[in-house]
């Protein structure tokens, strides 16, 4: 139990402790930060307080704007400061407790920090996770014009996407990095996996049907990607590790596991519409919720989708509960959506009321890895 006050319902408990990137107000400067209860405690702020034998001679990674150069150092880095955070956020360590300055100094209300992107990201790669994705098939962004082909009789014509969607996708930050064309032992895989985010990568599928044959989608999938804004570690995790999904045929030695890799996260989906309907369901975009553009998806005050329209708002949540506490992957307003534009809006804190029901979890996702350079 931590001596800061946790709502039972938060998503944000000591079992959690996420790591972020944040700035205030009153200090612009970005500042690595983790999340317990309603507050960010600025390890900026309390870096002297990790005294182990890996952090203590490097506690200037936290006066870093991102996370590279501690995701850099490795696995005793990361369990030896989640321990440290852990001890000193105890209901029974003093040394933050009793120190009303420090304490003071150290923490921010989540509601008064902008978060910003966590990592300097060098590349990052996907794959799908599940065979169901294949099967069933901030700033500003804007939507993006190109070549499409809505009748097949007719040649392409150039101009604004009009079939604009989302993809629920989770992604790993990794780290330390190797050396060009050292591959990774797979039964040393977990020691370079820092983390866990909820992604969208936005699609224009209209854009991308047309793109796809001969060349590959290119303009359709890089008009932008968004991510949330606490990175969610693999150790916070391992309390909802199951079983791994059983695979045939079985892979290739080397990428077979035997250890239990698989996590019960709960994710979710919700469209707000720009007359208030909203629409959670279980698949992970719009292209699998209405079958291809071919089953309008119902919603509420008789409005119906298939794909996203001006002034939609899409929002991702996801999180694991288990033995009485919940560890949120993310809460994430993910944008409006209007004619030329996505406008970019802040993450939803644990206090929003989403409103989403129940039934929503979604079963399909692709696995991104973010490489780090």
């Amino acid at each position: 139990m931590s001596f800061i006050s946790v709502n039972p319902d938060s998503h944000f408990p000591i079992e959690n402790l996420p790591y972020g990137v944040f700035s205030t107000a009153d200090n612009p400067r970005h500042r690595i930060g983790i999340a317990i209860g309603d507050q960010i405690l600025d390890l900026s702020v309390v870096k002297h307080l990790f005294d182990g034998p890996v952090l203590q001679s490097q506690q200037n990674v936290f006066d870093e704007p991102t996370l590279n150069a501690f995701m850099s150092m490795g696995r005793p880095a990361w369990s030896e400061a989640r321990a440290t955070l852990q001890r000193i956020l105890s209901s029974s360590e003093p040394v933050l407790r009793d120190n009303a300055s420090l304490r003071a100094r150290a923490f921010v209300p989540q509601a008064q920090a902008t978060m910003h992107l966590p990592a300097k990201i060098g590349d990052y790669t996907d794959f799908y996770s599940s065979k169901y994705h294949a099967f069933n098939v901030g700033t500003d962004i804007r939507r993006p014009n190109g070549q499409t082909r809505a009748d097949e009789t007719k040649p392409p014509v150039f101009g604004a996407c009009k079939l604009f969607d989302f993809e629920l996708e989770m992604a790993f930050f990794t780290g330390p990095a190797t050396q060009m064309g050292e591959p990774i032992p797979i039964d040393k895989t977990e020691d370079y996996i820092f983390g866990m985010v909820i992604m969208n990568d936005w699609s224009a599928r209209d854009i991308q049907k047309w793109e796809y044959v001969p060349l590959g989608p290119f303009l359709g999938k890089n008009l932008g990607t968004t991510i949330s804004p606490w990175i969610v570690t693999m150790d916070a995790l391992k309390p909802f590790l199951v079983p791994n999904t059983v695979q045939d045929p079985k892979p290739l030695p080397y990428i077979s596991h035997e250890d239990p890799y698989n996590f019960d996260i709960n994710l979710e989906v919700a469209l707000n519409c720009k007359t208030s309907g909203q629409s959670p369901d279980s698949y992970g975009s719009m292209l699998e919720l209405c079958w291809k553009g071919t089953k309008p998806i119902p919603l509420s005050n008789d409005l119906t989708r298939k794909f996203l329209q001006d002034g939609d708002e899409v929002i991702m949540t996801g999180y694991c509960e288990k033995d009485g506490y919940k560890i949120e992957n993310l809460r994430l307003a993910q944008a409006h959506i209007w004619e030329e534009k996505v406008v970019w809006v802040d993450y939803i804190d644990e206090s929003t009321d989403l409103q989403t029901g129940s039934g929503s979890s979604a079963r399909t996702c692709l696995i991104n890895v973010f490489v780090f350079k």
